[in-house]
């Protein structure tokens, strides 16, 4: 524990406040523009959140599997692991409050974010205890280069590919034909399989930050901070020829998203580990227990949106309509004011369970 570094928690926890805060408006057709995704290419503040924690899983990884040998414990281990959130994330698409408890096949989601952690962690920790950082860096090209080649220049069915949301763009004709109705949307997913690759990518850079903490390198902030601001002027500079994109989890989208990652990590870092001060220490109780507190968020609001209170009222808009709507606020403060009232709970949550010392492990 003395060697533990509080600004890793606290990154992760704050990661896992926002992802409930931006899931749990009180209505999705009046939220704040920061609070959306981008509609197709580009990206908002709520675009860096889940590749945030795909970083934060890596730097994890650094920290968890240091001292770990690359065998069969290892891997059963890291396995299983994945194979739970993986379990958890399909739980959570085929879950339904109503008798026999799931949904008919064909409305199950297949893909999600709980399932893209568990691949994600899979990968990059095989990777991590089987490589050393310069060959990593090496694969972290190759996946981010070959992902571009890819979507860009291989035709399909002998049509010219295309970045935009459509038949021929490489990502969603590979969800459409593998996963058919069982996707977000009728023609992509944001957690679709190719563009698992490149956010495999997003956590070997969070990889390569946890080698530097844990280093005796001095000001570690400033590397950090020179690295974060790099990749974020890489990735846009990529963005002229490959669009930064969440929902394909574009190469430039990587970039950008990691350069974030480390600046924030940095100015965190600074001011926790390095300074000593306080500031942020209560989101280190949702971290010690994310996907907990994620899972957990994620299956009561679907309860709340599954209750009916009457023929056309959820649970969930009756709690809104009835509590947070009020002739002296705006609907998106009101819409705000709830997402925030149920970040204030969980987060309430992790501080009791962290003090009574109730860690539980996926």
């Amino acid at each position: 524990m003395k060697d533990r570094i509080i600004s890793v928690d606290i990154f992760r926890g704050l990661t896992i406040v926002l992802m409930i805060l931006v899931n749990t408006p009180g209505t999705w057709s009046n939220v704040y523009a920061p609070f959306l995704h981008a509609t197709w290419h580009g990206y908002t503040p709520t675009d860096l959140v889940f590749p945030f924690f795909l970083f934060i899983v890596g730097t994890s990884i650094v920290f968890a599997y240091k001292n770990k040998k690359s065998d069969a414990a290892a891997y059963k281990k890291i396995s299983i692991r994945s194979l739970k959130l993986i379990g958890l994330g399909l739980f959570l698409g085929a879950f339904t409050i109503y008798f026999p408890f799931f949904n008919e096949f064909a409305e199950i989601r297949f893909p999600g974010v709980l399932q893209r952690i568990g691949v994600v962690f899979f990968f990059a920790a095989i990777l991590f205890l089987n490589f050393n950082w310069k060959v990593l860096i090496g694969i972290c090209i190759a996946m981010l280069v070959g992902y571009w080649i890819w979507l860009g220049f291989i035709p399909i069915n002998g049509i010219e590919p295309t970045f935009e949301r459509a038949p021929n763009n490489w990502a969603n004709y590979i969800d459409v034909n593998v996963f058919g109705s069982h996707m977000y949307k009728e023609d992509y997913d944001p957690e679709g399989l190719l563009s698992t690759i490149p956010s495999i990518a997003s956590s070997l850079l969070g990889i390569f930050t946890g080698l530097i903490l844990i280093s005796k390198r001095a000001k570690k902030e400033l590397l950090l901070a020179g690295l974060g601001i790099l990749m974020i002027v890489i990735g846009h500079l990529w963005d002229l020829a490959f669009p930064i994109n969440k929902a394909l989890w574009t190469s430039s989208f990587v970039m950008v998203t990691a350069g974030w990652g480390n600046l924030f990590l940095a100015l965190i870092y600074y001011m926790t580990d390095v300074k000593g001060l306080k500031f942020g220490s209560i989101f280190k109780y949702a971290g010690a227990n994310a996907i907990t507190v994620y899972f957990l968020s994620s299956f009561v609001t679907k309860i709340f949106y599954s209750v009916k209170v009457n023929e056309q009222t959820s649970l969930h808009e009756w709690l809104f309509e009835n509590i947070f709507i009020h002739d002296f606020m705006s609907a998106k403060l009101s819409s705000l004011l709830y997402g925030l009232t149920v970040v204030s709970f969980y987060m309430l949550l992790a501080y009791v369970m962290y003090k009574k010392k109730i860690f539980i492990k996926v």
